[in-house]
């Protein structure tokens, strides 16, 4: 008997999931003063549970750029009023509190810059990018652990992007709930869970909760 492959799962053309289980009922359209720029790389983008692309749809006017070097970064920096990158400090680039980047009237906006990968691969875009190296940076304070509890990270404070997006928003624009930008990231967690069953997600992800 010859096994024929499975005919591959039509895709929702918006938020690429399979339209069984579609997330773009749970996405928001909320509205910010900071303007978010996601630097995607290329795997990123392939991955089934990656979450930029969930964050820019749910964010009116946000932008998701895919590749590892983009040419077009300089001009977008230097046509900002203020830009910053969402990523750890280093020695020679200390971090910046959230005060002194937010906007200081309604009428001003940040360009906040997030690199979306892998820590390794995250890195590599900004190497990759010498715009990005002169940027101040701002470094999420510790909080609450991630709620990505179906995919492993190597650093224990690591938070999915969606996640870093959503805190550094609410640093910057503490008036404003940005919690709602979560809704569709959640779901699709316990769409995982439920498509692994509970046994192989005890056993794969039992110390991730």
């Amino acid at each position: 008997m010859v096994t024929l492959p499975k005919p591959p799962r039509t895709r929702c053309e918006r938020c690429l999931r399979p339209v069984s289980h579609c997330l773009c009922a749970h996405i928001p359209a909320l509205s910010s003063r900071t303007q978010v720029l996601v630097l995607q790389h290329p795997d990123e983008s392939r991955h089934p549970l990656n979450t930029a692309r969930l964050a820019v749809l749910g964010l009116q006017g946000a932008e998701l750029w895919e590749g590892e070097c983009f040419p077009q970064l300089p001009e977008r920096v230097a046509a900002a009023q203020q830009a910053v990158l969402l990523f750890p400090a280093t020695g020679d680039t200390p971090s910046m509190a959230a005060s002194s980047v937010s906007p200081a009237s309604p009428e001003a906006s940040t360009l906040l810059i997030v690199p979306d990968g892998t820590w390794r691969k995250a890195r590599r875009i900004v190497r990759a990018n010498p715009a990005l190296e002169t940027l101040p940076r701002l470094a999420l304070p510790p909080g609450e652990p991630s709620a990505y509890r179906v995919r492993k990270a190597l650093e224990p404070a690591a938070v999915s992007t969606i996640e870093a997006i959503v805190r550094a928003l609410t640093l910057l624009e503490p008036q404003q709930d940005f919690r709602p930008l979560l809704r569709p990231f959640n779901v699709l967690i316990e769409q995982q869970i439920q498509a692994m069953g509970p046994e192989v997600y005890r056993r794969n992800h039992a110390g991730a909760e």
